[in-house]
């Protein structure tokens, strides 16, 4: 075998271990989100009463959202929960005409201006501007978020049971295209495995950016030095888990999301996303091991994550294994049956993941759209180093029937 063959054949062998820690992971998690279910928030901390409701601050980061942010203020405002509750949106780059009309509306506004703008710093310096004793619980939406019923009331439960971090259920608000079935379907999937399936193990969910609640102080506390990083959802899950506290996920407290709605959106969203998890890999992979020595296996299970192929990109790379295999003579590399099973295995994953509902004939023909999403996702790849260097918002769909304030 020739020289080219040999470091062909031992790339393929060493992308196929790779694959399968990929595969071997997903399955897992898959199955463990079918256990019994533990559930958080059902009973009161020691020494505390289930009828004191905390006082709840609902923080909504708007970066130049004046097409949706009226709506999902106001409907956040209106949000019905057993105590007080404030919403405060941080207008960043919003039109005045926007902040009256958030402020007629009984939406207190907290207004920042970034060269750089991101979710952490927003929340950072809202916290700085609001009464450091005024609230028990921050809780943190999207500006596209709608909160689901009783989202407050089992934030409160789950912070009477003694947490100081919880993550609820985010899903899907829109289902008006094709792209945006697929993100709904990838959405339910993460939910499956990395929270409901590492929930029923007793290990900590992950946060998935919105949709989270955190004791007030212990918000603030943690905001402390956030930088500019986009990933800020991420760097508070490391922070969390370095000091040992668990995150509940709450499977019934929903908060319903805008999904995409095409290939440019969805490349420029997973650009943002695959350069903040290779920034986390990069910056907490020592401390993972270390962590891992102290018996810190949450943390490690973190730095793991870090390191997973997108969904995606797994069936894509998969599948275009296993053809090349079939091209390829005989001993140069794994043989097709290894690539067929990685394959047939990843599939099986996220179809275990994939809840009931959402096996419909809508789902059916959104899958016919995958092979662009793996070009999409190809095309993320290529503009990890763009990401890591500009601020790449998702866009918002303006609101049927509603016309851009101003």
């Amino acid at each position: 075998m020739s020289f080219i063959a040999q470091a062909l054949a031992l790339l393929l062998t060493l992308a196929g271990v790779f694959l399968v820690f990929n595969v071997a992971y997903l399955l897992f998690f898959a199955l463990a989100g079918h256990w019994p279910r533990r559930t958080a928030g059902q009973r009161p901390a020691p020494g505390e009463s289930a009828a004191a409701p905390r006082r709840m601050c609902v923080l909504i980061p708007a970066y130049q959202a004046d097409a949706v942010v009226l709506e999902t203020a106001v409907a956040a405002r209106r949000h019905r929960y057993a105590g007080p509750a404030d919403v405060q949106v941080i207008a960043d780059g919003l039109r005045p005409a926007t902040v009256q009309a958030l402020r007629r509306q009984g939406v207190g506004v907290v207004e920042v201006s970034f060269v750089k703008s991101t979710k952490g710093q927003a929340l950072r310096a809202a916290l700085a501007a609001l009464p450091p004793a005024a609230y028990d619980v921050a809780v943190v939406l999207d500006v596209d978020n709608v909160m689901g019923e009783g989202f407050l009331n089992q934030v409160d439960g789950a912070f009477a049971a003694g947490y100081r971090v919880a993550q609820g259920h985010r899903t899907a608000k829109n289902l008006d295209s094709a792209f945006a079935v697929l993100d709904a379907c990838n959405e339910e999937i993460n939910n499956h495995i990395f929270r409901q399936g590492h929930a029923n193990l007793g290990m900590s969910a992950a946060l998935i950016g919105s949709g989270m609640a955190f004791d007030y102080g212990y918000l603030r506390e943690l905001l402390h030095d956030i930088g500019d990083t986009a990933g800020e959802d991420k760097e508070l899950d490391f922070r969390i888990l370095r000091d040992g506290c668990k995150i509940p996920y709450l499977p019934t407290a929903y908060v319903f999301d805008e999904k995409i709605p095409n290939a440019r959106v969805f490349a420029t969203q997973r650009s943002r996303w695959l350069a903040t998890q290779h920034e986390y890999l990069h910056k907490y992979l020592g401390e993972g091991l270390r962590q891992l020595g102290h018996g810190n296996f949450n943390f490690f299970d973190k730095v793991l994550q870090s390191a997973l192929l997108p969904r995606t990109l797994l069936l894509g790379v998969s599948g275009a294994l296993l053809l090349l295999s079939l091209a390829l003579p005989t001993g140069w590399g794994p043989a097709p049956g290894y690539w067929l099973a990685l394959l047939v295995g990843a599939s099986a994953a996220l179809l275990l993941s994939l809840p009931g509902r959402l096996y419909t004939r809508q789902v059916g023909q959104a899958l016919l759209h995958l092979p662009v999403a793996i070009g999409a996702m190809l095309l993320a790849v290529l503009r990890i180093g763009q990401a890591k260097h500009s601020f790449l918002p998702t866009p918002h769909a303006e609101p049927p029937g509603e016309e851009v304030i101003g």
